[in-house]
């Protein structure tokens, strides 16, 4: 049996994707986590053999996880689970180490299928990720767009930042200071020639970094 730690902030999505799981004769969901520390904290104690997280969990979001559990455990098989197919997040979940890269409208007809894709060594993309993917290395290096130019951890506190959290509850998701958040703001709006955080929001929404 392939075992499945699953980490969604949702119960109800990790509900029904808990039943797709466990609906197939070769899986089980051994552990379930609503927030990043906590699938850190699961993984540690169960030993799960594939992890499937939400990229958007409060607390320490999808990629930081995915990041963790690599340093932690480099050989665990991650699946990154999302309601966002931009090119941007696509790239970042495997440059932090997944494995692969599936949407939540794919997930009843490709999770499975996906679990067992990389607990077998091997990636997963759906056929969207891969097209968003391939154009994007057929535009070449001299057109990226502005958010290339951009970190993991910079991408990460323009979305909190654009969905109006404090200066302080990001220092405290990333356990960073108040004053780096202050330089990572001060660096965003100077890469992105924007003024504030109302046009920081408004350029998130634009770049479907966040939800209107």
């Amino acid at each position: 049996m392939i075992r499945v730690l699953l980490a969604d902030d949702h119960s109800i999505v990790r509900g029904g994707l808990c039943r797709i799981i466990e609906e197939s004769d070769d899986m089980e969901v051994i552990a379930e986590a609503s927030d990043g520390m906590e699938a850190i904290r699961m993984t540690l104690k169960e030993k799960p053999d594939v992890a499937v997280i939400d990229i958007s969990m409060p607390g320490m979001d999808g990629l930081e996880v995915v990041a963790r559990l690599q340093a932690e455990y480099p050989d665990l098989p991650v699946l990154i689970l999302t309601m966002y197919e931009e090119e941007q997040y696509i790239v970042r979940a495997f440059e932090a180490g997944a494995r692969g890269y599936i949407s939540k409208k794919s997930a009843p007809e490709q999770l499975v299928a996906a679990i067992r894709k990389i607990y077998g060594g091997n990636r997963y993309l759906t056929a969207e990720a891969a097209e968003l993917l391939a154009l994007r290395v057929a535009r070449g290096a001299g057109d990226r767009s502005t958010l290339d130019s951009l970190s993991t951890r910079e991408l990460q506190v323009l979305r909190r930042l654009a969905m109006g959290h404090t200066n302080r509850e990001i220092a405290d998701a990333y356990h960073i200071s108040v004053k780096t958040v202050d330089t990572y703001r001060f660096r965003l709006l100077k890469k992105l020639n924007l003024r504030n955080n109302a046009e920081m929001s408004r350029f998130a929404i634009q770049n479907k970094l966040i939800d209107p």
